[in-house]
């Protein structure tokens, strides 16, 4: 049965029942408030009486509370590393380095922090996971053709800085998506005049300078507000279709330079040798043609000598030549003479044994190189034809 329906209790749902109080009027709140506020900001009652601030003062003191909390709401702290951008309605107004700063709080002013310490990258032609595992090659982004129209399969990565807070938000809208395009479009073109055994061996860091010099010099000219810190190149291959191919390649060249140090270390062995052995010969040629030259000369002094002698007493220089010659001959021979004149005693001489006994002859040390036998054996021939003038000597005395 409803409350105003004949039989009813009369009573209203809204105005409380019997000795429950109801909820408070909305007057009486805003009564309460008011005096609240009043007490806080030094009114309150006078003279024994009550005294109510005037509802317009009351709003006064209501904006002034909330101007101070929403001026209060613009400060804001900056941490190391970091740069605050501050926008008005939008448009640039400054930017502020770390520490405590202030700007008018929302909605005039914004504040974008951009942490300019940090260490961003991006890959190029490859993804990896999150604990630096190699997802695998994207070929859209890795394959590439070198200035001899081979494919290679590059797989980059580039480390980069914020160094201008301004420029990295202003100027453009995604500068990870444009850095990585920049990159794409630059690795290509130097990949493109390079070739292929350039890029896969000794020309990686080349290569890798100048990829970094040139994404530098693009984002530059965008103002990109980007330092670009380092270029890695992860791998750098022939594709998978062609690989064993160029394994057989890269080892048959490896081959080869092998081969070349091989023979290059036993040319620097052998040349010098060469070259000291042929001074060395040189060297005895020279002193040969010097002692022949001083043998020329003095047995043509001595003939001269020998002359005037002969001229002097002929007969006793004919006889000393003759003995002369006669020993010099005889004493390279085993011929034993015995003055047996005079005398009837037969003498016996085991020439044989005699012979036997005699000390050997030292010969002297062959050498190791066959090549200076020739030399060894000029000079031992020149040294034998005085022997024989000695005995032609001996026989032209003998004759005269």
């Amino acid at each position: 049965m409803s409350w105003n329906e004949p039989g009813g209790d009369k009573k209203d749902p809204w105005s409380g029942r019997g000795d429950q109080k109801g909820p408070p009027d909305l007057d009486e709140a805003i009564r309460s408030l008011q005096e609240k506020l009043s007490g806080f900001f030094g009114g309150g009652q006078q003279d024994g009486g009550s005294s109510h601030t005037p509802p317009w003062k009351s709003l006064g003191f209501l904006a002034i509370g909330a101007a101070a909390l929403w001026g209060l709401s613009g400060f804001y702290i900056i941490n190391e590393g970091t740069q605050g951008v501050e926008t008005r309605f939008g448009k640039y107004v400054a930017t502020t380095q770390s520490g405590l700063n202030w700007h008018l709080p929302t909605p005039i002013e914004r504040v974008d922090v951009v942490d300019v310490k940090q260490q961003r990258y991006i890959e190029v032609g490859y993804r990896s996971g999150g604990n630096e595992q190699t997802l695998g090659s994207v070929p859209k982004e890795a394959l590439m053709l070198t200035k001899d129209e081979n494919i290679v399969d590059i797989r980059l990565a580039v480390q980069y800085q914020v160094k201008d807070a301004k420029e990295f938000i202003f100027n453009i809208v995604n500068p990870a998506a444009t850095l990585k395009q920049v990159t794409e479009s630059t690795q290509r073109g130097v990949i493109g005049s390079s070739e292929m055994d350039f890029v896969l061996t000794e020309g990686r860091s080349e290569i890798v300078a100048q990829i970094k010099k040139e994404i530098q010099e693009v984002m530059d000219s965008y103002k990109s507000g980007i330092q670009i810190t380092s270029v890695n190149l992860q791998d750098a291959q022939p594709p998978e279709q062609v690989q064993n191919a160029f394994e057989d390649a890269i080892k048959a060249r490896e081959d080869e330079q092998r081969l070349i140090n091989e023979a290059e270390a036993y040319s620097n062995d052998v040349v010098p040798k060469a070259r000291g052995a042929a001074a060395r010969k040189i060297q005895e040629a020279e002193g040969y043609k010097e002692q022949v030259i001083a043998q020329a000369e003095g047995e043509s002094s001595r003939f001269s000598k020998l002359l005037a002698e002969y001229t002097k007493a002929p007969d006793v220089t004919r006889k000393r030549l003759y003995i002369e010659a006669m020993e010099s001959v005889l004493g390279e021979t085993n011929t034993v003479m015995v003055d047996v004149k005079g005398s009837n005693n037969m003498l016996y001489l085991p020439l044989d044994k005699m012979i036997q006994n005699q000390p050997s002859i030292q010969q002297p040390n062959v050498p190791q190189n066959t090549a200076e036998q020739p030399a060894q054996t000029a000079v031992e021939a020149a040294r034998q034809p005085s022997a024989g003038r000695n005995s032609t000597r001996g026989r032209d005395a003998r004759g005269r």
